[in-house]
C-alpha cells in the first residue's frame, strides 16, 4: 500500500509534486486587502507558482497585496525579479505590494541587491 501525500488546502497553489522542496502559496483576505503566504523555496523551479498566485490574487485600487515571507526558506534572483515585477504591476493598478515577516536569508538578498527599498516591510501580519 502506498501512501499519497496530503492534499493542499483550498486556495493553495503548489509546485509540481516531483519537486523536492517546492513552493506553496496560500491566499487569504485581510483588513488591508489580500495576504499571500509563501511556504518553501522561491527559485527558478518554483517562480511560476508565485507568478500564478500573484496573477490570481484580487487587487483593487487602494488595497495592499501583502506577501508573507515568514515560511520562505530561500529566494533567488528569479524570485526577487517576480516580486519586483509584481510591485511595478501593482503600482500601475494603483495597489501596492508589501512584504511581511522576512527571514534573515530573504532580507539579505533584498539588502544585497538594493531591492529592499522597493517594498514596504512589515514585522507582522494584519488580521
Amino acid at each position: 500500500m502506498t501512501r499519497r501525500p496530503p492534499r493542499p488546502p483550498p486556495g493553495a497553489v503548489t509546485a509540481a509534486p516531483d519537486q523536492s522542496v517546492g513552493l506553496t502559496v496560500r491566499t487569504r483576505p485581510s483588513a488591508l486587502g489580500t495576504v499571500l503566504s509563501l511556504h518553501g523555496e522561491l527559485d527558478l523551479d518554483t517562480v511560476a507558482v508565485l507568478r500564478e498566485a500573484l496573477d490570481r490574487a484580487p487587487a483593487t485600487p487602494g488595497t495592499v497585496l501583502l506577501v508573507d515571507c515568514g515560511d520562505l526558506a530561500f529566494c533567488d534572483s528569479t524570485g526577487l525579479s517576480a516580486l519586483l515585477d509584481a510591485a511595478v504591476g501593482a503600482r500601475e493598478r494603483k495597489t501596492r505590494i508589501e512584504l511581511a515577516r522576512l527571514r534573515p536569508i530573504v532580507r539579505r538578498v533584498l539588502e544585497l541587491t538594493g531591492a529592499i527599498d522597493a517594498f514596504t516591510l512589515r514585522e507582522s501580519l494584519p488580521p
